[in-house]
Formats: structure tokens, C-alpha cells, sequence
């Protein structure tokens, strides 16, 4: 019997081969675990049905990852994080929802867009675009041997809504003034368009210069305009309006030739009114055809008050013509403080009657008194609207 006396220094063999055993067993139990391993990621990467690119969400701090059922992936969506850079510089807003089932569903939805972006024309509404006030609505316009006439739109949209300055709509104090004249002189015209403010209409005469020219401006700066038409005062020809006048002893054919004339000089007006005309007005047989085309066309008719015989009232009526009146003559003494106190008068009128209408002509006195009367109006609480907001409707409610 060998003893640990008889074996070789250091080679205690006993001890020596049961380790041995022992880390060949573990190394073979470490090569299964892998294999294993292996095999079953094998399995579940090519398992039918399993998905190749599968996303889970992420599961709540604390549970388990529910197992994905046909049940889980039609629960409600649930939103992710907001857009990204990509989709700010976009021109729409951008919604990502994740599933249940880690698909993400993505809706894109129109953004409304800043005043300095581009414009987008809705054909259906009342007014224009600031940034497109200048450009005439080609659906309102038909072609004609005197150039381009305003007609009702196809839908029934008229110029005089197209071309309307928007207002508050308000109950209180309304007051709108109209200045006249503008076109006959270019230094006149250009103070007018930049001095007042853009509440106040702008009537351009029709026997004017460089109108379209002017319209545009004028619209640019937020005017609503209108077009003058010399019609036939009662001294005339003594007193002549200019070329182009209608006149009591001509034909209706002949006065609706001329009116056309005028109208094709220039696009984007609401509305018609007399350049003089006292006699016209009061004639009702000759005025009767203007005011139906006047309303055929989808325009108002605003009567600056200088005749107290006009039938321009009873006749817009008959006609369903919009019509509007002038309650005052502002500048008939050219004078700022005479022009200031007839700018009272016509607050009195507004805040008895609820609304007023004054006309004055494109004279320095005038402007710098308007200028100066409609900074102390707003004090006081009066709107200052275009004509079109103050005529008399029948198709407004």
C-alpha cells in the first residue's frame, strides 16, 4: 500500500485528478448552456409568424412587458413626443401615435400660416386679402368694348362685398367719411392715399389720371374706393362735369354707354357716386336705368346730398340698389376750424341716428382736418367704417 511518504515531492496525484474531473465536467456543462443558447435565438429569429423588426414599447418602470395579443395592439393610441425640426420647417402640423404593438401611426393636418407667409384665396370670402387688395377679382369682372366691367360672380358674390373694408361690426357710434375728387390732381391724390387714415373711403373721378395706378395704391394702404360719375347739374352746360356726362336729354342707351365708360377706368370699387348731377337725380325716368345697372352689377350707390329733389332713394329701393346718403358737406368753406365744426355736427347726426356719412373734396384744409377730428373720434369711442358698412342692403340681413 503506497503512502504519501513513497510519492513524488509535489505530485499528490489524489487531489490532483479529482479537480481535474471537476473543471472538465464544468467546461462541458458551459459548451451545452451555449449551444442552447444559440439555438434558441436561431429558433426564434426564423419561428414563423414571429416579427423580423419588432419595436415593443417600453414597459412601465416596475411591471412586466405584457405579452403582445391581438387584444393589446387595438387599445386606444397613445401620443408621442411633439414634432421635429423637420416638421416645424414643414407646412403642416404633424401628429405621431405609437400602438400598443410598437407601430407608429403619423397624420399630417394643415398649418395656419403667419401674415408674412403666402397667401392662400379663398374665392368664397367677404373682402380681400391686404396683401391682394390691389389685384381685381376676375370671376367679378366681365370684358367689354370699354374695358374690364365689374359683374356678380358665378356663386352671386358681389363687388361691392369683395371689395368692402372689414369692420368691427359693432352697435356703437359708426361714422363714415368720404373724400372725392381724387385723380384730378397727382399731388392731391398722393397725400390723401398716404396722409389719411385707412378707414376713410376714397372716391376716384372717373375723367382722372392714372387711375389704376392710384386704385392700387389706395388699396395697398387698406382704402375702400369708389368710382365718381359726372352726371348732369342743373345748370349745365354752364356747369359742365367733363366729358362723358349723363345727361337728362340723352337716351338711356346713350347715359348706360357713358356709365360704362367710366366703369371700365379702373377695378375694385364698391360702389357708384354722382359727381354732381342735380338734375339727374331728380329725373326719375333717367335715372332709373342707372341705378338697376348700378345694382345689376353688385355695386352701391352713394348720393353725396348736394340736391334735395334726387330720387336716388326711392329709386334704389324700387331697383334693390345698396344705397347710401350723405348727411354731411364737410368742406363746403375751406377752412380747418369751419371743416372741424361741421365734423361735430356730423358726430351729433351719427350719435342721434346711430350712424353718418360725410363728404368733403381732396383740398389740404380737408385732409389735415379729418386727420386731426378722427385721431379725437376714436377717443371717444366712434368707429370709423368705409360707406359700404353704412348702406342700406337688401340682401343684408
Amino acid at each position: 500500500m503506497r503512502t504519501d511518504l513513497h510519492a513524488p515531492l509535489g505530485q499528490n496525484r489524489g487531489p490532483r485528478s479529482a479537480g481535474l474531473r471537476i473543471f472538465r465536467l464544468s467546461r462541458v456543462i458551459a459548451s451545452l448552456c451555449l449551444i442552447a443558447i444559440g439555438a434558441f435565438s436561431l429558433y426564434t429569429a426564423f419561428a414563423p409568424g414571429t416579427p423580423e423588426r419588432a419595436t415593443p414599447t417600453a414597459p412601465s418602470e416596475g411591471l412586466p412587458t405584457p405579452p403582445a395579443t391581438a387584444e393589446t395592439q387595438t387599445k386606444p393610441a397613445i401620443p408621442t413626443a411633439g414634432p421635429t425640426l423637420a416638421d416645424a420647417r414643414s407646412g403642416a402640423n404633424v401628429e405621431r401615435t405609437e400602438l400598443e404593438d410598437g407601430s407608429v401611426v403619423t397624420k399630417f393636418s394643415p398649418r395656419p400660416r403667419a401674415g408674412g407667409g403666402p397667401v392662400v384665396i379663398d374665392a368664397r370670402e367677404v373682402g380681400q386679402d391686404p396683401r391682394m387688395a390691389a389685384v381685381p377679382d376676375a370671376s367679378l369682372l366681365e370684358e367689354s368694348p370699354y374695358g374690364s366691367l365689374p359683374v356678380v360672380g358665378p356663386d352671386g358674390r358681389r363687388p361691392m362685398d369683395r371689395y368692402a373694408r372689414p369692420w368691427s361690426g359693432a352697435r356703437g357710434t359708426r361714422i363714415a367719411i368720404v373724400v372725392s375728387g381724387l385723380g384730378l390732381s397727382q399731388t392731391g391724390t398722393q397725400r390723401a392715399i398716404k396722409q389719411l387714415p385707412e378707414e376713410i373711403t376714397l372716391a376716384f373721378a372717373s375723367s382722372g389720371n392714372s387711375l389704376q395706378r392710384w386704385m392700387q395704391e389706395a388699396r395697398r394702404a387698406g382704402h375702400e374706393i369708389l368710382l365718381q360719375v359726372p352726371l348732369e347739374p342743373f345748370d349745365y352746360p354752364d356747369n359742365n362735369p367733363g366729358p362723358e356726362t349723363l345727361l337728362t336729354s340723352a337716351a338711356p342707351a346713350a347715359n348706360l354707354e357713358n356709365l360704362h365708360k367710366a366703369m371700365g377706368r379702373i377695378t375694385n370699387y364698391t360702389g357708384i357716386m354722382n359727381y354732381m348731377g342735380g338734375r339727374l337725380l331728380s329725373d326719375v325716368d333717367k335715372l332709373e336705368p342707372v341705378m338697376r345697372d348700378v345694382g345689376k352689377r353688385g355695386l352701391l350707390f352713394l348720393d353725396d346730398g348736394s340736391s334735395a329733389q334726387s330720387q336716388s332713394a326711392t329709386l334704389a329701393k324700387a331697383v334693390d340698389t345698396p344705397h347710401a346718403s350723405a348727411d354731411v358737406r364737410l368742406d363746403g368753406q375751406l377752412d380747418v376750424d369751419a371743416i372741424m365744426k361741421k365734423l361735430d355736427e356730423l358726430e351729433r347726426i351719427a350719435r342721434r341716428n346711430g350712424q353718418a356719412i360725410g363728404v368733403a373734396s381732396a383740398f389740404d384744409e380737408s385732409l389735415d382736418a379729418i386727420n386731426e377730428w378722427s385721431e379725437e373720434a376714436r377717443l371717444r369711442g366712434i368707429e370709423i367704417v368705409a360707406v359700404s358698412a353704412l348702406a342700406e342692403d337688401p340682401q343684408r340681413p
